[in-house]
């Protein structure tokens, strides 16, 4: 492995802690000081801070499968980690990193409070569009994979993610 490639995954896993931290952090904020009070409004008919138990996945989907719920995320963080692991030792990639940082933070956030407490904790409510209640853990990993997609739709040309199909022999 290259000097590069562990200067870049010291990165990831830094970048990972330092999101969980947040994520954390703002959840004990919410059980703190919105657990069964009512909603905090940030911005009347717009955005509330509300606490939830979310006892299921995206959108209250799959209610108490706790244990699916943990296998699908162990699964999902290790396809994000092989990603990692896989992005070539250039700077063109660095975006990739970061993002992939971010998906993983998000994960694992949501993975700490199902295995600590098992549920999630929620509290954003963006009552304007009658979204579901998500969290940061929840921004990270949406606003990183949209990111992501943007990248691969309108950066990356196809010979830049060659990296993620079959490994080529080299001639080294």
């Amino acid at each position: 492995m290259s000097k590069y490639k562990k200067k870049m995954l010291a990165m990831d896993i830094l970048i990972a802690l330092l999101l969980i931290v947040i994520d954390q952090f703002t959840k004990f904020l919410a059980v703190a000081r919105l657990k069964g009070k009512e909603a905090f409004v940030l911005i009347d008919g717009v955005l509330e801070l509300d606490y939830l138990e979310n006892r299921g996945a995206a959108f209250g989907m799959l209610q108490n499968q706790k244990v699916l719920l943990v296998a699908v995320g162990v699964i999902f963080l290790t396809a994000i980690c092989f990603f990692i692991v896989r992005i070539p030792d250039e700077k063109r990639y660095l975006t990739l990193h970061i993002l992939a940082s971010a998906i993983i933070a998000g994960g694992l956030g949501n993975m700490i409070d199902r295995l600590t407490m098992d549920y999630v904790v929620d509290f954003i409510s963006f009552i304007l569009i009658d979204y579901p209640i998500f969290n940061v853990a929840d921004i990270y990993v949406v606003v990183a994979t949209i990111c992501v997609f943007i990248l691969f739709i309108f950066v990356y040309k196809e010979e830049d993610l060659a990296f993620l199909g079959k490994k080529e022999k080299s001639d080294r």
